[in-house]
């Protein structure tokens, strides 16, 4: 005979198909809900890769990769200073920023020397590029001026293959020279007290901070870059030490 009074055993019941129900919609809202945000790809295979060691590779992809982080942070500063584009076009020039960006991008990538910079390149145009008496264009003349300075810390190469060779404190030094870069983005002021660009913002409307975030992108890939360059290198000697004593006193000895 049971023990469970009628009245509990028949709330039981009409409770069951409830909890058989709900369980699953309980079980559900415990689990993260996993959301895509895309996948890591690699290029296509090309012939030029069988002349390339790892390292070249690794220093190619990252040279891209650098350049890209530029033309994103050049529209960036467009958008956010619409008066530098509007400088270096002639009235009634469409698409205007767009227009301006592709000038920018066709003078990296042909190694054309920006004209507002006076022949100079290197560290000596990103200083004018980034000097208060600089009237042109001052987003091209920095994302040019920095495209040179990072393509002549890369012994003036944007793809790399065996023959090729990389200085590590070089690409340490041009590590340290974007960080000044920004630095002086946000920190220098032109005649009228204004900063030579708007970059990042932090205020009561929110916090801008993609600037700083994609320029240090390209300091870690430098960075990254430069120790593995250097680690190359002494790897190579310790390897050389390793087969001169290799040679001398690891020899097997025969046994019959």
């Amino acid at each position: 005979m049971s023990s469970t009074p009628p009245l509990l055993s028949r709330r039981r019941c009409l409770l069951w198909p409830g909890c058989v129900l709900a369980g699953p919609l309980l079980a559900g809202c415990g689990t993260p809900a996993t959301t895509s945000r895309g996948e890591v790809q690699a290029a296509a295979i090309s012939p030029t890769e069988l002349a390339q060691s790892d390292v070249n590779r690794m220093a190619t992809i990252a040279m891209r990769a650098n350049l890209d982080s530029l033309y994103l942070l050049m529209d960036k500063l467009y958008r956010r200073n619409p008066a530098e584009w509007r400088k270096g076009l002639e009235p009634g020039q469409l698409p205007g920023r767009i227009l301006a960006g592709q000038r920018v991008r066709d003078a990296v990538e042909q190694r054309t020397p920006w004209p507002a910079l006076q022949g100079r390149r290197d560290i000596a145009a990103l200083a004018l590029a980034l000097s208060p008496e600089f009237t042109g264009d001052r987003v091209a003349a920095v994302t040019c001026a920095t495209a040179d300075m990072l393509i002549t810390a890369h012994g003036g190469k944007t793809e790399f293959f065996l023959i090729d060779s990389l200085d590590a404190q070089h690409l340490y030094n041009a590590a340290r020279n974007v960080e000044s870069a920004v630095w002086l983005i946000a920190q220098r002021r032109g005649a009228d007290g204004r900063p030579l660009l708007l970059a990042d913002e932090i205020g009561p409307d929110g916090r801008n901070l993609s600037f700083e975030r994609e320029f240090g992108k390209i300091i870690a890939r430098l960075d990254l870059l430069a120790g593995v360059v250097a680690e190359k290198l002494r790897r190579a000697a310790i390897s050389y030490v390793q087969g001169l004593v290799g040679g001398t006193f690891l020899q097997f000895l025969p046994v019959r």
